[in-house]
């Protein structure tokens, strides 16, 4: 693996996970709960923006690898996976969410790489339902995080709906990426 800079940033997006957990640890005399909540807020949405980043670098760069390719989407579920964690710790979302969209994302890598292993990757690639589930579960973890209120806006009331809407598109996601992977299911039983 040669040192590119997108793969750089998977890594630093890799590295903050702890930091990004370890921040509800501090001792109250470091962080009140509301500091807690906006540093972890802001952690978790520079890792996503430096997913963003990540991916244009290196299609602009020209720095695409199979590592990279590899590495990226683990880092965003190793990321999603420890929000998702520290919000049912802090009891602002049900362990059920957090199950089906971590169940999800672990089936999904399975039946991706069961079916590169095929050779029919393609029939599971990235949907526009998944894409949206993505941008969904994405905003609305940071609301989930920073919970409190600002003026008259309530981030957890809307980082709650859109984590169910991220629940149900991850189902039904899901069940997409099963049903194109069926025939080749059927074929290789």
């Amino acid at each position: 693996m040669r040192f590119n800079l997108p793969n750089a940033l998977t890594w630093m997006r890799i590295v903050m996970i702890p930091l990004f957990v370890g921040v509800y640890y501090f001792p109250p005399t470091w962080l009140t709960l509301p500091q807690q909540n906006l540093v972890a807020t802001v952690i978790f949405t520079a890792a996503a923006l430096t997913d963003l980043l990540d991916g244009y670098l290196a299609r602009k760069l020209n720095q695409v690898s199979a590592f990279g390719a590899f590495l990226d989407p683990v880092a965003d579920k190793l990321m999603v996976a420890a929000a998702l964690i520290v919000l049912v710790d802090l009891h602002r979302l049900y362990a059920v969410i957090a199950v089906i969209i971590i169940g999800r994302e672990i089936a999904i890598s399975a039946l991706r790489e069961w079916m590169a292993h095929l050779g029919a990757a393609k029939s599971v690639a990235v949907s526009m339902i998944g894409k949206i589930k993505t941008v969904a579960q994405m905003v609305a973890i940071p609301m989930l995080l920073y919970h409190n209120a600002i003026g008259a806006f309530r981030p957890q009331q809307w980082g709650t709906g859109l984590i169910l809407l991220a629940a149900v598109l991850t189902l039904w996601s899901m069940f997409y990426y099963l049903k194109m992977a069926v025939p080749t299911v059927i074929k290789h039983g």
